[in-house]
């Protein structure tokens, strides 16, 4: 392939596959949040959006799906993690280009002044640019501690759509539907050893699942406690050598 085929690879081949709407899992009484994000997506003349929630609530999920919807619909689409540009506010400043924008994490620039400014001037310039813009953050904007007072004005404008995760019968029953969409039999016991000790998130469930499908193919092997237990601590020593 030469760089001119490069450069035409359609852009939504670099997203993660199964961060898109349809692959959402969402907690009871998040609907609003999910469909204001949609619409943002596809440029209807909703509110821009502020996301708040704990982690594994679905944050990132939701924009890199919005990202991907967007550019499905012919919308230049980008997905930045402000956790990188808090040092270099110029950078954050300069962010543009693109009719929906994604910034992910935006509670790493609270109390931090040139960031904050480079956010409300960010913010000023899609407005007047009519490009969209959805916002994650760990915390909601009330608990945000912003030494800014006009940026915090500017937020409030948006959408304030607070997100809850999925308790653990939910994740069960997902990754149970993930096993069997696959032909794969999870008995209980096996749920609850690798509920002990899975992350919560469902990007690391996801991940974990697709790694123990995996070695259980290429073994073919059941999925049983023991092999759970041969798996991942070859995976935790293979980590910490």
């Amino acid at each position: 392939m030469n760089p001119t085929e490069a450069r035409q690879l359609p852009l939504a081949l670099r997203w993660p596959p199964r961060q898109r709407f349809e692959h959402f899992r969402s907690a009871p009484g998040n609907a609003p949040a999910l469909a204001a994000v949609q619409a943002l997506a596809l440029g209807t003349q909703g509110p821009w959006v502020l996301l708040s929630g704990p982690s594994g609530s679905g944050k990132t999920h939701l924009l890199v799906a919005a990202c991907q919807a967007a550019q499905a619909a012919g919308r230049r689409a980008q997905y930045l993690d402000a956790a990188r540009l808090r040092a270099d506010a110029g950078a954050l400043r300069a962010l543009g280009g693109a009719e929906l924008l994604a910034l992910d994490d935006v509670q790493v620039l609270a109390g931090h002044a040139e960031a904050e400014h480079a956010l409300f001037d960010l913010y000023n310039r899609l407005r007047a640019e009519g490009s969209s813009l959805l916002l994650a953050s760990a915390l909601p904007l009330s608990a945000l501690v912003l030494g800014l007072p006009d940026l915090r004005s500017r937020l409030g404008a948006c959408m304030q759509a607070a997100l809850s995760a999925l308790d653990e019968s939910a994740r069960r029953a997902l990754v149970q539907e993930w096993a069997a969409a696959r032909g794969i039999d999870l008995e209980p016991a096996v749920l609850d050893w690798l509920f002990a000790r899975a992350a919560r998130d469902l990007r690391s469930l996801h991940e974990l699942f697709e790694r123990i499908d995996r070695a259980a193919l290429a073994g073919r092997r059941r999925i049983t406690i023991p092999f759970l237990r041969a798996l991942l601590a070859a995976h935790d020593g293979a980590a910490a050598s």
